[in-house]
Parts: C-alpha cells; sequence; structure tokens
C-alpha cells in the first residue's frame, strides 16, 4: 500500500506533469548564438529564478525548455533576458559575479565562506590556516582550498595513506618520543618517525604530493586588464587579486575599477588561475 502511495506521487511531481512553456516564447526571438548570461525572471524584479552562462546563449536556453526536470523554475518565469560577452572567460565571471550579488532561487548559492582554508607548509610541517586571517593571494607554500578545516585534514590524511607518511610528523596525532608510531608496525608509514627514511624525504614525499594543489599567489603588483578576443567584439576583464572587479570596452573605463575587495575569491581564483597563468590571453598592466 505505501509502495503504491510513494509511486502514486511521483506520478504528479512537476517533472512527469511537464508542459512546454508557451509563454516564453516571445523571448526566444532575440536570443543570440553568442558567448554570454541569460537570466530566467519570474514575478520579483530584484530575485532572479535563474543565471546561467553558455559560449552559445540561444542554444543553452533552448535546452531548459527541453529539461521536465526544471518545470517547476519555468512555470515561473515570466521572460528571458540575456548580456552577451566576448568569449567563455567573460561569461563564467559574469555569470558568478551576477549570482552572488542577485541569489537567483533556482542557483546554487554562491557565498563568502568565512571557513575557506588551506594548507600552509612551514618548516616542512602542514598546518590549516584561514583565508579571513592571511592574503592567500599573496602568501607562498599553500596547498588546496577547502571548505573548512575537517576538509582540509581530511585530504591530508589521505595524502599520508597514498605515500605512507608519518601521521605523527604531520601533526595528526601524537608521538612518544624514541617510538615509532603505530602505523609503522603496519607498514603504513616508511618510517620517518624511527628513522628507517631521513625528515627531508619525508618532507619531499609531502610537498611533491600537495604540489598539484598548489595555491598560485598573484603574479602581479596591482590590478591588471585581461583582454578577451570574440567573434562580435573584444572586452577587458579587471582582475585584481583574483578578484573579478569588472568588464571595459576601453582600458580608459577601467579607472572607476578601483576598489578590490578584502580576503580571497575562491571562485574567482578556480575561473581565472589557468586561463591567465597559460598565457592565453594578452594582459594589459594598470600600474
Amino acid at each position: 500500500m505505501a509502495r503504491r502511495a510513494a509511486s502514486h506521487r511521483l506520478e504528479f511531481e512537476p517533472a512527469a506533469i511537464y508542459q512546454y512553456p508557451d509563454h516564453l516564447r516571445p523571448s526566444l526571438e532575440g536570443l543570440p548564438s553568442l558567448p554570454g548570461v541569460y537570466v530566467f525572471h519570474g514575478e520579483s524584479e530584484t530575485m532572479p529564478l535563474y543565471i546561467g552562462k553558455s559560449v552559445n546563449i540561444r542554444s543553452r536556453v533552448m535546452s531548459h525548455f527541453r529539461t521536465p526536470d526544471e518545470a517547476r523554475m519555468l512555470r515561473q518565469a515570466r521572460h528571458v533576458t540575456f548580456i552577451p560577452t566576448a568569449g567563455e572567460l567573460g561569461a563564467l565571471l559574469l555569470e558568478a559575479q551576477m549570482i552572488k550579488v542577485q541569489q537567483p532561487l533556482f542557483n546554487k548559492r554562491l557565498r563568502k565562506n568565512r571557513q575557506l582554508c588551506s594548507l600552509h607548509i612551514s618548516d616542512g610541517k602542514p598546518r590549516v590556516v584561514y583565508a579571513k586571517e592571511l592574503d592567500f593571494s599573496h602568501t607562498p607554500d599553500l596547498f588546496g582550498l577547502y571548505a573548512n578545516r575537517h576538509a582540509a585534514l581530511e585530504t591530508l590524511q589521505k595524502i599520508a595513506d597514498e605515500q605512507r607518511l608519518c601521521l605523527g610528523l604531520l601533526g595528526l596525532e601524537k608521538l612518544q618520543q624514541g617510538r615509532a608510531c603505530f602505523r609503522a608496525s603496519l607498514g603504513r608509514c616508511a618510517g620517518a618517525c624511527c628513522g628507517k627514511e631521513s625528515p627531508q624525504q619525508h618532507n619531499l614525499r609531502l610537498l611533491t604530493a600537495l604540489e598539484r594543489v598548489r595555491v598560485q599567489c598573484w603574479p602581479w603588483q596591482g590590478a591588471v586588464g585581461v583582454v578577451e578576443q570574440g567573434v562580435s567584439h573584444q572586452q577587458i576583464h579587471i582582475i585584481n587579486n583574483w578578484f573579478y572587479l569588472g568588464t571595459v570596452e576601453d582600458l580608459a573605463q577601467a579607472s572607476s575599477l578601483t576598489t578590490t575587495p578584502q580576503g580571497f575569491d575562491s571562485d574567482g581564483y578556480k575561473i581565472l588561475c589557468k586561463p591567465i597563468l597559460s598565457g592565453k590571453y594578452p594582459i594589459l598592466s594598470l600600474l
């Protein structure tokens, strides 16, 4: 009986009674096949329903119309607007900025994480440090960006297991002076705690394992313009300390984008780090 009731409820889920949202057809007429950000608006003038990005706005918006799981959002939508960008980088940056500011109902909420932390290596020993206390944009030897202390230590534990590192030397458990750790007797520690390998060898394996998640320091003295050339136009994205400050068409307009927020923007870092450091985009100094 309970199974029949559950099955009956599933038949009336929004996805199961999906109907094509004909009321949104007028919004589709001007959608371009260009990169950019699009917005589904509901009744509220201040809080959109959904903000997305794509290298092809028209194609991506149309894909929402073919997705029954989005029926609830589509029924609430009243019209769709868009903002074209020069390319994918501009779309990624603008989407993240708009979601944080406008907090759309159907997007994953992006908020400043006050527990954002990293692993800092000092004298060969890792410790958890927090972005609210340390300038991650200019601090060397940071490894990984983690939502909280538990996530950082979990990563360190995983590396210890993979590399047979000593939990005592990593600060994850206490060592008794003159005695090997318990994991050494099981062959799960290579023995840096009891002289079977040197502390230097132990630390080298730790650093080698962490290198893939090294946090790159901001490589310029101040803000720069990242030039993105698109099919229809060119844009210059103003960036400082991995923060996206805005986009201009002409570098002379950049003087209005001078305020860099405090803290560290992990979303901006993840979007910008590889594209900027790869040399893919021309960089203009604003000094």
